[in-house]
């Protein structure tokens, strides 16, 4: 089934918001992050994501209390 001209439009109105960021591990870590990412009942992009935000929300803390 074809997709759509409007659902087209729409993939590359959310693409133009969206920044690429690439990983590469190696392939047994791609795989233990994939099965705690499934474990967690998460998407792998969302597990990423969540834990990237956490680590910045620790460092920007940290960067707080020692000024």
């Amino acid at each position: 089934m074809p997709t759509s001209k409007k659902k087209l439009a729409s993939n590359a109105r959310y693409d133009e918001k969206c920044d690429i960021i690439y990983l590469k591990p190696i392939k047994a870590r791609g795989t233990a992050i994939r099965a705690a990412a499934a474990a967690s009942g998460q998407s792998l992009q969302g597990y990423i994501l969540q834990a990237v935000e956490e680590r910045m929300a620790r460092e920007a803390q940290k960067e707080e209390s020692s000024q």
